[in-house]
């Protein structure tokens, strides 16, 4: 594993009171742009199979809709290493407004785009380039918005203030799945001709409220030391590469259960449930709200656990947790159960975000601060060029199981156990000597 020498942090440290404003500012933007990339897996389960690929029977249209929902997250890489180079050249501000615009023109562009029968295969085509978009927008968003919060964060709250903006999963998934529920109450007809595209338009709105928080967030004081030093990397996405391959390497470990675990769970186990074994799919949109509100408990519980034991251990206990549940997951939905199956997606996503919701500091403590947004960024969407086609994976997986639900469960457990790994290989780089976790926002006391 390569050596990183860590700069010393800056001197000047805001207050609390500052530090939770930034946080909750950088919270409110991504969840906006969290609620835009949400909605795409809901319609993906819910619409496009039936609108932009109607020529194909339901099995094919259903892997389909789901490869488009994947694209955009194999453009995630390209935006992370454009916005990665932008954040550790001109800045973590300004960088996240232009992430936030990008991603919400093309939400609405979604909300407006003709279907199969309006324009024919101009409607599939221009969908997938609308998710490339998405996907470079949301290259650049969670790893700046982190790490903009990080940085600002005070020693003693910074894994507090971490999972703090992880609230904002938990909050984009009430917004979206709250919206696709309000509108599958209309008539299916209505539903298909116009309602679904209602929670798609209403990102305009939430465009300009995020635009205006992210113009009010300071320009983190790790940055400013940066340029006042002279120690603004060249091409920083080379260099992560170069001088730290092994923290890239377990930055992507680290991330894959958050990324491929949450949207196998709001994703593709909302089509399992409603398709494969038939259940309401009002119930399972509805599940992913009941789960939403567990999530967010589960974020601040992991937070004050990596207080106490690392990012790096929370991170662990979440990988072996899913790993844990996901066969009874599974066998909770094959019951048919409408209360049994709301637990389902409880406990799976619970599992998921206890690893999730101290990616951020555990991410960001492996890099430099010269190199941070660059790492950061292609470590946690290189995972996601991975975890962002489990869904597919999964769907893929009924047809060689003969669609038995173990083939999924056993592809969710593989995912946790990855996990599991990389936040133990974390642990043993980011660990301080004193347990003081998050001490320091450059430095891990005990680099490797």
């Amino acid at each position: 594993m390569t050596t990183t020498q860590v700069p010393t942090p800056p001197s000047a440290e805001l207050s609390a009171a500052q530090a939770r404003r930034v946080a909750v500012a950088a919270l409110a933007g991504t969840a906006m742009e969290w609620y835009d990339y949400y909605l795409f897996g809901l319609a993906a389960a819910l619409v496009f199979n039936r609108l932009y690929f109607t020529t194909l029977d339901p099995q094919a249209a259903a892997l389909a809709a789901f490869a488009t929902f994947g694209v955009g997250f194999v453009a995630r890489p390209l935006g992370a290493i454009l916005f990665g180079t932008l954040g550790d050249r001109i800045g973590r501000r300004p960088t996240l407004v232009l992430s936030v615009v990008l991603i919400g023109t093309a939400t609405a562009l979604i909300g407006l785009l003709p279907d199969f029968a309006s324009i024919g295969l101009a409607a599939p085509a221009l969908l997938v380039l609308l998710r490339l978009v998405q996907g470079v927008a949301v290259g650049g968003e969670w790893s700046g918005a982190m790490t903009i919060a990080v940085e600002h964060a005070p020693a003693r709250l910074r894994n507090r203030l971490a999972a703090l903006v992880q609230l904002s999963s938990p909050i984009a998934t009430l917004l979206s799945s709250g919206a696709f529920s309000l509108v599958l109450l209309l008539p299916a007809t209505d539903f298909d001709a116009w309602g679904w595209r209602i929670p798609f338009v209403a990102a305009v709105p939430m465009l300009l409220v995020a635009v205006w928080l992210r113009r009010r967030i300071e320009e983190s004081p790790a940055f400013v030391e940066l340029v006042g030093s002279g120690r603004r990397a060249r091409v920083p996405v080379i260099q992560v590469i170069s001088r730290a391959p092994g923290r890239l390497g377990i930055a992507i470990l680290v991330s894959l259960l958050g990324v491929g675990g949450f949207y196998f769970m709001n994703t593709f186990l909302v089509n399992f449930g409603s398709g494969a074994r038939g259940l309401d799919r009002q119930l399972m949109v509805n599940a992913t709200l009941v789960a939403a509100v567990v999530q967010a408990g589960v974020t601040v519980l992991s937070g004050r656990l990596a207080e106490r034991f690392g990012p790096g251990r929370v991170t662990l206990w979440g990988g072996l947790v899913t790993a844990t549940v996901a066969f009874p997951v599974f066998w909770l939905v094959d019951s048919r159960q409408p209360v049994a199956a709301v637990f389902a997606v409880c406990l799976g996503l619970a599992a998921v975000i206890l690893a999730y919701g101290v990616a951020g500091p555990a991410l960001t403590m492996l890099f430099p601060s010269e190199l941070r947004y660059s790492g950061v960024s292609l470590g946690y969407n290189l995972a996601a060029v991975v975890g962002g086609f489990l869904p597919l994976l999964a769907q893929a997986s009924l047809g060689w199981s003969g669609n038995a639900s173990w083939g999924p469960a056993l592809l969710f457990a593989v995912f946790g156990l990855a996990t599991a790994l990389g936040g133990a290989l974390a642990h043993l780089i980011i660990e301080p000597a004193d347990g003081s976790y998050g001490a320091n926002g450059d430095t891990p006391a005990r680099a490797r």
